[in-house]
């Protein structure tokens, strides 16, 4: 009786468990391939996974920040997904390359032509943006989602520090500190150069053991010959005397 008390209990608190997490886990949101570093570029992946059981997801409307607008702004095609992109006039000409940029993007739209994200699944929209704002610790990319059921989910509130979670958080993207070619390089781009350079010597290294290596087999092979060679004249010896010992016999 107690154990089925116990274990009772402990489903149920699985599921409340489950249940005040389930809406923090599944919220749409945003990371960067590598690093989003201040003044430079990156390639942003904004993840939709479908919190519905009985409806698809069919529609993502990404928001970009009015107060820092990024000049540069390419969506990567999507397979089975249309893509739209709104430019809006800027208050402020912004400067790319040492020319004058009057509009940017202010919305990117991905429409399904088929059914969309189904339950159970999610999608991932990636974006190349730049250049990324120095004066900024992070940009806020608000987000409506829209299923088959023509329900919109509106993940636009701004999370707060030092608070909870809003119920419908909107994606915030960390900026990196800058770095110094201002290209936004990634941790991986920097390690594929030492990757590079050390594919490099352990190549030499190979080289070396491999021409120590043929060296060696050379040497084996003639002490082996050799031996063989002993073991047929022992053997021929062997056999010359025992035929001798048959003639005398006979």
């Amino acid at each position: 009786m107690k154990a089925s008390r116990i274990a009772a209990t402990a489903a149920v608190a699985g599921a409340t468990v489950l249940a005040l997490s389930s809406p923090a886990l599944a919220h749409v949101s945003v990371q960067p391939e590598g690093e989003a570093a201040k003044g430079g570029y990156a390639v942003l992946g904004f993840k939709v996974p479908n919190e519905r059981d009985n409806a698809s997801t069919t529609k993502l409307e990404i928001n970009f920040p009015a107060d820092h607008p990024l000049a540069s702004v390419m969506p990567q095609p999507v397979e089975g997904w249309d893509i739209q992109v709104t430019k809006s006039k800027l208050a402020e000409p912004l400067e790319m390359h040492g020319k004058k940029i009057n509009e940017a993007v202010t919305k990117v739209t991905w429409t399904a032509k088929g059914g969309g994200i189904g339950p159970g699944f999610f999608q991932k929209f990636p974006v190349s943006v730049g250049t990324l704002p120095e004066d900024a610790d992070e940009l806020v990319f608000k987000a409506l989602q829209t299923y088959s059921n023509k329900e919109v989910v509106r993940w636009i509130e701004v999370p707060q520090k030092g608070q909870e979670e809003p119920d419908h958080p909107a994606p915030v993207l960390a900026l990196s500190a800058a770095t110094g070619d201002h290209h936004g390089a990634s941790g991986d781009a920097k390690a594929s150069g030492s990757d590079s350079a050390s594919a490099e010597k352990a190549s030499a290294q190979t080289s070396a053991s491999s021409d120590e290596g043929d060296s060696g087999g050379t040497d084996t092979t003639a002490r082996v010959l050799g031996v063989v060679g002993i073991v047929i004249g022992v053997a021929g010896v062997a056999y010359g005397v025992l035929a001798g010992r048959r003639r005398t016999t006979a």
